[in-house]
């Protein structure tokens, strides 16, 4: 089957990217990335889809279990069109959110209500 695009990474919402990053990299041996920033950081994985830390500036943490403070990431699909693929994306059931903080990505909900962004491939 053909997708629309390919994992390219999981991101995570947390107050602190480096921090977060640090731990994960410890726990995974994944290396940080070259590209740091302060308000996101990405773990490198040779062999499969990154794993990044995005800032949030009004964090709170989830609850586990709760189904009040739910899980805090979202998958980042990359694309070679952004257009088509936006395009396919709501064909398929995606709505388009109203707020876009980006020029290279394109946040949408999935049909149960869980962003995801369309990211023009690196």
């Amino acid at each position: 089957m053909i997708g629309v695009g390919r994992l390219g990474e999981i991101v995570i919402d947390c107050p602190d990217p480096m921090e977060s990053a640090e731990f994960y990299s410890a726990l995974t041996g994944l290396p940080v990335g070259d590209d740091a920033e302060d308000d996101w950081v990405a773990l490198v994985n040779e062999n499969g889809p990154d794993i990044a830390f995005q800032l949030v500036d009004y964090y709170e943490p989830p609850v586990w279990p709760s189904h009040t403070s739910p899980q805090r990431a979202h998958l980042d699909i990359y694309v070679a069109d952004l257009r088509r693929a936006e395009r396919e994306v709501l064909r398929l059931g995606a709505t388009k959110c109203e707020e876009q903080p980006g020029r290279s990505f394109t946040v949408f909900l999935d049909p149960a209500g869980h962003p995801f962004c369309l990211v023009v491939e690196p």
